[in-house]
């Protein structure tokens, strides 16, 4: 078993179907989007630049999707916190995945970074 996929099998359920979930919908919105390990945490990549990772948010225990550029993308779902550059979207696992919210910011991040 690869790094990546232990990351993601050795959490517990709802947690882990959501990373998978979130996963799937990251590798699936563009053919070049490319799956690595950074810092202990699955790193996608477009080309040979890191655009988004998973990580799961230690106070609520809730996966979320970083991105590295966040502070270029606007939507009223991405929480920046302390960080100046990157935001994130925190996915609740026990509820419905918001896919549709989920894929308007991924395709904002893609239009951010091919035009």
């Amino acid at each position: 078993m690869s790094i990546a996929e232990s990351f993601y099998f050795d959490k517990q359920e709802p947690v882990k179907s959501c990373l998978l979930a979130l996963r799937d919908m990251i590798i699936h919105c563009d053919a070049e989007i490319v799956e690595t390990v950074k810092y202990g945490m699955p790193c996608f990549c477009l080309g040979k630049r890191a655009v988004c990772y998973l990580w799961i948010d230690k106070a609520s225990g809730f996966p979320y999707i970083l991105f590295v550029d966040g502070d270029k993308l606007h939507h009223p779902n991405l929480v920046s916190g302390s960080r100046k550059r990157m935001k994130v979207l925190l996915i609740a696992p026990e509820k419905v995945i918001p896919v549709q919210q989920i894929q308007d910011v991924l395709q904002s991040m893609l239009t951010l970074y091919t035009s």
